[in-house]
Formats: C-alpha cells, sequence, structure tokens
C-alpha cells in the first residue's frame, strides 16, 4: 500500500475575511496542503496556534491588537514553533527587516501570483526561506541596527572558520549574496544534489533555522558586507 505524506498544516492570519477565503480556496486546491487556522489579529492568532499545531503560518503585518510582526516574534518563542510568512500589500525595506528580524522564514506580497503563494508554503515547509535576492540584499543593508548584538565580527570569523570547510564557506557567502541553489551550483559547477547537502550542512553548523537565518549569521560574522551588494542589479 502507497504512504501518502501528511499534509502542510497551515493557518492563516488577515484581518480581512475575504483575504483569508481567498488564500484558503487557493491552498485548499492543492492536496498537500490543509488549513487549520484562522485568526483576525496576531492576539487571536498566538492563542489560536497555542491550541492547533501548524506547521506554516502566512501572517499579515498590519492588523488590528497585536501586529503581525510582534506576533511572529511571539509564536516563535515556544518550543515546536511553526514556520512564519510575512505577508504585506507593499515592499517595504522596514517589513522585511523587521519580519526576518523577529524570525520570520520569509516575506511574501499579497498580490503575489498563486503558485507563488503555494511554492512559498511548500518551500519553507521543508526548511527554505522565500527570500527575493533584491530583499535579501535590502535585508543585508538595514539590518545592522535592528540585529546588533555586540558580538565582535573577528570571534565569530573564527569560529566559522573553526566549523566549516572552505567549499561550505564558499555557499555561504553566495547564499548571502541572494544566490540560488541554481545559481549556486552553477558557479561552483557542482550537481544540484550536492548544493542542497552543502547547503544542509552549512544551516546546521551555523546553527540557522533557514536559509534566511544563514544569511544573517554570514552578515555578523563579517563574511559579507552591505557595501558589496549596493551595486547588485534589482
Amino acid at each position: 500500500m502507497i504512504e501518502f505524506a501528511d499534509p502542510i498544516r497551515v493557518a492563516l492570519v488577515d484581518d480581512q475575511q475575504l483575504v483569508r477565503a481567498g488564500f484558503r480556496m487557493v491552498l485548499e486546491s492543492q492536496p498537500d496542503i490543509d488549513v487549520v487556522a484562522e485568526a483576525s489579529d496576531g492576539e487571536a492568532a498566538v492563542v489560536e496556534l497555542g491550541r492547533v499545531r501548524a506547521d506554516v503560518v502566512l501572517m499579515d503585518v498590519q492588523m488590528p491588537r497585536l501586529d503581525g510582526i510582534s506576533a511572529t516574534r511571539a509564536l516563535l518563542g515556544a518550543p515546536d514553533a511553526p514556520k512564519v510568512v510575512v505577508l504585506t500589500t507593499c515592499d517595504n525595506d522596514d517589513y522585511v527587516v523587521q519580519a526576518i528580524a523577529a524570525g520570520a522564514s520569509g516575506f511574501l506580497l499579497k498580490d503575489a501570483l498563486p503558485e507563488d503563494l503555494l511554492d512559498a508554503v511548500r518551500t519553507v515547509h521543508r526548511g527554505d526561506a522565500v527570500m527575493a535576492p533584491r530583499a535579501t540584499r535590502r535585508l543585508l543593508q538595514h539590518v545592522t541596527p535592528l540585529l546588533g548584538d555586540g558580538q565582535s565580527s573577528s570571534a565569530a570569523a573564527v569560529s566559522v572558520s573553526d566549523d566549516l570547510t572552505p567549499r561550505e564557506l564558499e555557499v555561504l557567502v553566495a547564499m548571502a549574496h541572494g544566490l540560488t541553489n541554481t545559481e549556486i551550483a552553477d558557479r561552483f559547477v557542482l550537481s544540484a544534489g550536492t548544493v542542497k547537502t552543502h547547503v544542509g550542512r552549512v544551516l546546521a553548523k551555523t546553527g540557522s533555522r533557514d536559509r534566511v537565518q544563514a544569511v544573517l549569521f554570514a552578515f555578523r560574522a563579517g563574511l559579507v558586507r552591505p557595501d558589496e551588494l549596493l551595486g547588485a542589479n534589482e
């Protein structure tokens, strides 16, 4: 008998009922995704997700009572926390930085195509992150005031060089510059499977939950600087 994997359990958090209904319709059209919870504000989301387990939360930013950034921070402070993809109607630098600083695994515009929404849920569920290269560059350019932890770059760099192989270090820097796995494979003439293995080891050795957190690690370790990215194409 064929055994099927459990569907991805998704929670929708948005103060607009029509938006939630539209997302639910798109998500539940897929056999591998179930919508298990809804909430109309961040406070209700924290309560509901303390009762119902979700794998991925699609989280609006601007909501009454408790905004999406604060709700994300609260959810991710709990054991066995879900992955969070923050949704907004505008491509705003501050939202990108605050969402990732709060621990979100990605950032998606509400006007994204249905297939992009589905891909985001699946991507985050398997442990990767939803972050376009231009958003990664913005993150690195603006992240210092929000994420400074007092750790010296030199101390972090020594730790990195001890833990990561030279190839893994190259892959980490490429990730920090916003390269996809395919682009990394092309750059270093590697197979897709080999790149996936390297990325997995980078995440494990840096203690990163996903690709975005690994980018932040690279930034804090001094492996990449924001000014290196200023000339990159958007």
